[in-house]
Parts: structure tokens; C-alpha cells; sequence
């Protein structure tokens, strides 16, 4: 069987509470801003759920129509499915495996840029993070005040805390190229 993917564990979750059409799936997601954990399209979505169906990991348990809208499968999670789940939780706690996210390449990198470009450039990612900060405060707040019990929030959490981690690290290399205690070495072409 497949790893399950981040989509994957996210389908599972919602139908863990309750079953669902994929649609449905979709607004959950982006209601609960999901979206910043995992990559969320509908089509990506859709496929997911097809591939998990074919896995038996969820099963289709009735067609419903609304109105002229199309008709739409509600799925809900197999016995095989809560397991996958489960395991694939355990191992991802457990075991860290490396993403390769973007910015530390780039940042490998930006020694090919001008310092001014460089310090604009990280300016406006420090710029960028100070509003996911303020964005995410906004949201903990939120889902704190709704009294949602806080296992269920832990990435949001968790999140914060990287942002905020990132946020003290570019103003500390702003700080350190203004003040030229980083050496830029930089050499333009002629």
C-alpha cells in the first residue's frame, strides 16, 4: 500500500468525525485554514479520494443530489482506513523526514545577489511572515474563544512558533548585513 500523503491524512481526519462528499471535504479544509498545512486544490482532492477509495482505505456510502447541482458520493473512512490513519500518525511523529522546502535553497543562494537586493528581498519575506504571525494569532484566538480543545489546534501552534523562529532569524541577519557584521561577498559581473 502507498504512503499516505499529507492530503491523504487530511481526508482521512475529516471523515474520522463524520462522512462526507468531497466537496464538503474542500470548504472544511479551507474553513479551518488547512490550507497552510497541506497543499488543498479541488482536483488534487478529488483524485485523492478516488485513490483512497481504490485503496479500500474509505468507501462510498450514498449519492445525494441538491437542487440542479450535481450529484455528489459521500464517503466515509473504513476499519483499513482508521488504521492507515493511525499508523501513518505514529510514524510521521516519530520518524523526521527532510521536506526540502524552498527558502533554504534560495538562501544558499543569495549571495548572487546585491546586498541592497538581498536586504530588500528579506525585508519583505520579514514583512510576510509578520502578517502569517499576526494571521495565525487571529486564528488561535479564535478557535480558543469557540472553546475547540487544543489537540486540535496543536499545528497551528506549532506553526506560530516556526514563524515566529523565522521572524527573529531575518531580523537578526538584516540587522547583521546593515550593520556589515556578515561580510557580503557578492561580486558583480562586469
Amino acid at each position: 500500500m502507498a504512503e499516505l500523503t499529507p492530503l491523504g491524512i487530511a481526508v482521512l481526519a475529516l471523515l474520522e468525525e463524520r462522512s462526507m462528499h468531497a466537496y464538503e471535504m474542500y470548504q472544511i479544509l479551507m474553513k479551518r485554514r488547512n490550507d497552510r498545512l497541506v497543499k488543498v486544490r479541488p482536483g488534487s482532492l478529488y483524485h485523492t479520494v478516488e485513490r483512497l477509495a481504490g485503496q479500500e482505505l474509505v468507501e462510498a456510502t450514498g449519492i445525494d443530489r441538491d437542487g440542479n447541482r450535481p450529484e455528489r458520493t459521500t464517503y466515509a473512512i473504513t476499519a483499513e482506513g482508521q488504521a492507515a490513519l493511525v499508523r501513518r500518525v505514529r510514524e510521521g511523529i516519530e520518524a523526521p523526514v527532510y521536506e526540502y522546502p524552498l527558502f533554504p535553497v534560495v538562501l544558499s543562494e543569495v549571495h548572487t545577489l546585491e546586498p541592497d537586493d538581498a536586504l530588500r528581498r528579506l525585508r519583505l519575506r520579514l514583512d510576510n511572515v509578520d502578517l502569517q504571525l499576526e494571521e495565525l494569532d487571529e486564528a488561535i484566538a479564535e478557535v480558543r474563544a469557540r472553546g475547540v480543545p487544543e489537540p486540535f489546534w496543536l499545528a497551528a501552534d506549532y506553526n506560530r512558533v516556526q514563524l515566529a523562529s523565522q521572524r527573529d532569524w531575518l531580523k537578526t541577519v538584516i540587522d547583521r548585513i546593515e550593520s556589515k557584521d556578515l561580510p557580503w561577498l557578492h561580486r558583480s559581473k562586469k
